[in-house]
């Protein structure tokens, strides 16, 4: 082997070495980095099972990139695990979305509408805050007019809101999207990268706590 290939060769060591080194830093998560502790943990109301938060608004572009992800998740979701959305109000024109995505829930109607109210808002350019086009909307999607305005002026509804719009202060979110894992561990909208990231740290995360939870009490 002449100088020049033996050069070559080292180098392509040298490189592939490298890059497994950053491939392997990049594969744990860091606090921090990837995911907070909560200051406050929350409790958790999903018995044995890990707990996932999604808290989000439908008017939000990176709750709207996220989102795929997550239903893509949510179709391997692990049998030990749950997801719940959370609408989440940090200002007055959330509340129409967050009213909306409750009163869908009780007439059972959220997971034949859910993706489409994000494509309403950020495809076809519509503006379901403003509740005479968000009922004109959703009665053409074939959903009863009058019961569905019963219902989101309901006390039960008002309460619902009033829930969602202290959550940023009960669970410490600066935004959304964001995720809380077993009412400790928190991934926000601005650590964790592209959704593929987030959805990375998600399962790790999932991964971290199974193991903490299977660890005998001394």
């Amino acid at each position: 082997m002449n100088s020049t290939m033996k050069f070559i060769t080292i180098l392509s060591l040298f490189l592939s070495l490298s890059i497994t080194i950053i491939l392997d830093a990049h594969a744990e998560i860091t606090k921090g980095r990837d995911y907070a502790m909560l200051l406050n943990p929350q409790p958790t109301t999903s018995g044995d099972k890990i707990e996932v938060l999604e808290f989000f608004w439908y008017g939000c572009p990176s709750c709207y990139k996220l989102h795929p992800q997550i239903r893509s998740w949510q179709k391997r979701i692990p049998k030990d695990v749950s997801l719940k959305y959370i609408p989440t109000i940090f200002r007055k024109s959330w509340i129409p979305g967050a009213k909306t995505f409750y009163t869908l829930e009780i007439l059972g109607k959220i997971n034949k509408l859910h993706d489409k109210i994000y494509d309403a808002i950020h495809i076809e350019k519509i503006d379901l805050t403003k509740e005479e086009i968000l009922f004109n909307w959703l009665e053409e999607h074939g959903i009863n007019r009058k019961k569905f305005i019963s219902i989101y002026n309901s006390f039960s509804i008002a309460n619902k809101s009033s829930q969602s719009s202290q959550m940023p202060r009960k669970y410490g979110l600066k935004g959304v999207p964001s995720l809380v894992i077993d009412g400790r561990y928190l991934i926000s909208g601005r650590m964790g990268g592209t959704p593929q990231d987030t959805i990375r740290t998600l399962d790790k995360l999932i991964n971290k706590i199974r193991k903490e939870k299977q660890k005998p009490n001394l």
